[in-house]
């Protein structure tokens, strides 16, 4: 892989396709450009899956949820890609149990929310990780014995995926530019240019790490930014109205003995029975999502402390011997979901009902814009939005001769390529020994496996060259040096909080938020990348302004 630097450098004059977008769609459309033989650049303000595609529920899912609205349609599409998705990326997603206590005097009977697990299985072509069954609430009390058991009718256990979604969306990218396409992070499209004809002709690009311009000419452009959808359509020109109604979805995470799920539970608050998860994530648990209209600028969200009170409560509701306070709260996050501006009034439709079903839109002046949809469905959508722009690229007479099928559902992503049929993760762990014979327990082993697949191979490989990068990032943590010189050198890292945030999960899961070992990630960046005093003191302290905003519930105090 190309450095950040190198990849700036190799962006071409003129391509077939520009992205704008740097988050699991525009991952997934210069993945599938890329592969079919399109000449494609993808472009990011900030890193890649900067915005939603790193503040997910981190969940592989077909929507269960759904089929109480009846989106059937949504629900057979996340399902099959789901399993789609499992055979691409095995070492990122995992199947995951979900259990769905339901109680005396709950809005649907446990008859009926068994029948709709036949029909979630059913949809799914009986292809679920695993086939759903029902618990007695003597079973439900072995299972999951943190759980209240007061009033409980019994609990349908059924499957779904968990993920990281960073990773997901990196991966992605990885592949893409395999693939002859060039991804550029920290690259800001500041302009679209316009032909004589009005039509969009290209981009004006901003390098975020020197301020450089350059301009790229495109016989077509893609807008998928996800909640900056907007403020791209605004550069086209102006709009009667908006495309979006963002929703914001706030986690907390707690130290998994204050909370000690064993599987996925599915949770309908106490006061408007919205549904909520508690989500086992190795020593840390997490709970969310809160689904709110937001109206602020995208990327400054952050989770309030009604917010985290308002998960605490369904999480003490349910869970009443394993009450968590405030002071529990390790770590929040807060993102937003694209949605799609119902044609009903605003006010007639609560947020966690407007669809998550994608639109692609063609403009007047041939932006192509992809808004809404779902982590899940990311491939497809993907996929839809690449036919658009060869359709255009045929009208317009610029379609490439030698186009051909992306396939896309049957490459596996970098990471799985050689993992081993049966899924077997300590395998790949015992590759990583005969590598590096050096100091590292079987608990690293296997969090770099869980982290790159069969590219942990190619990581312990730098320990083998260099024992320094051994070193724990943080004391006490899983997360190595090592893992800093690889984010720089094969995954585009070019900032502290690309490394802390999303190349490894340090940001969520250490209590002080990897704030201690600031420095020490800095330095090495530092080094490896060329970076001024200054340049390196503003990558710290942007950090730690995440980390604050982050904690900025805790100021109403």
């Amino acid at each position: 892989m190309p450095s950040r630097e190198e990849m700036w450098e190799k962006i071409p004059e003129e391509v077939d396709v520009v992205v704008i977008g740097g988050g699991i769609t525009g991952a997934g459309i210069v993945r599938d450009a890329a592969r079919r033989g399109l000449r494609v650049v993808l472009f990011e303000q900030n890193d890649i899956a900067y915005g939603t595609s790193s503040r997910s529920s981190k969940l592989i899912h077909g929507g269960l949820r759904y089929l109480e609205s009846y989106e059937f349609s949504l629900v057979f599409e996340s399902v099959s890609e789901r399993r789609v998705i499992l055979d691409l990326a095995p070492h990122l997603v995992n199947p995951l149990a979900f259990l769905f206590p339901v109680y005396q005097g709950a809005r649907k009977s446990l008859r009926m929310i068994t029948a709709g697990m036949w029909l979630y299985d059913g949809l799914a072509l009986f292809r679920s990780p695993k086939r759903h069954r029902s618990l007695k609430p003597s079973e439900v009390a072995e299972e999951e014995p943190a759980l209240r058991q007061e009033g409980l009718q019994g609990a349908p256990m059924y499957y779904d995926c968990s993920t990281d979604d960073a990773r997901l969306t990196l991966e992605t990218v990885i592949d893409a530019v395999q693939n002859g396409g060039v991804a550029v992070n920290w690259a800001r499209v500041d302009a679209l240019t316009k032909s004589d004809q009005g039509r969009v002709s290209g981009v004006v690009v901003r390098n975020m790490r020197d301020g450089g311009l350059r301009e790229v000419k495109a016989h077509t452009v893609i807008n998928a930014t996800g909640p900056w959808t907007d403020e791209v359509l605004a550069m086209a020109g102006p709009r009667a109205s908006k495309m979006l109604r963002p929703t914001k979805g706030i986690h907390i995470v707690v130290e998994h003995s204050r909370l000690p799920v064993e599987h996925a539970v599915v949770l309908f608050h106490p006061t408007d029975k919205r549904v909520l998860f508690a989500l086992p994530w190795g020593e840390r648990t997490y709970v969310g999502t809160t689904d709110t209209d937001y109206d602020g600028a995208p990327g400054e969200e952050y989770a309030t402390l009604e917010d985290v009170d308002y998960l605490i409560a369904a999480a003490n509701y349910y869970f009443p011997n394993n009450q968590i306070a405030r002071r529990d709260v390790i770590s929040t996050w807060a993102g937003l979901r694209p949605l799609i501006q119902p044609e009903a009034d605003v006010g007639d439709m609560a947020e966690s009902q407007v669809s998550r079903e994608h639109q692609i839109h063609i403009g007047e002046d041939g932006l192509i814009t992809i808004a809404g949809g779902k982590l899940t469905t990311y491939r497809k959508m993907a996929k839809e939005c690449v036919d658009t722009a060869l359709q255009i690229l045929k009208l317009t007479g610029q379609l490439p001769e030698d186009i051909r099928s992306g396939q896309t559902f049957k490459f596996p992503l970098p990471g799985a390529v050689g993992w081993p049929a049966d899924d077997d993760h300590d395998k790949v762990a015992e590759q990583i020994t005969e590598v590096c014979e050096c100091d590292l327990s079987h608990t690293i082993r296997r969090h770099l496996v869980d982290t790159y697949g069969m590219r942990s191979i190619e990581l312990a490989k730098l320990c083998a060259d260099d024992p320094t990068r051994l070193e724990p990032i943080v004391p006490g943590r899983i997360e190595i040096m090592a893992q800093v010189d690889f984010g720089v050198h094969e995954e585009l890292a070019a900032s502290v909080s690309d490394i802390m945030i999303r190349r490894t999960q340090i940001f969520f899961r250490d209590r002080q938020q990897g704030l201690g070992s600031v420095e020490k990630v800095a330095n090495r960046m530092a080094e490896l990348i060329g970076w001024s005093d200054e340049e390196r003191q503003r990558s710290i302290d942007d950090y730690r302004a995440e980390v604050a905003l982050s904690q900025k519930w805790k100021e109403a105090l």
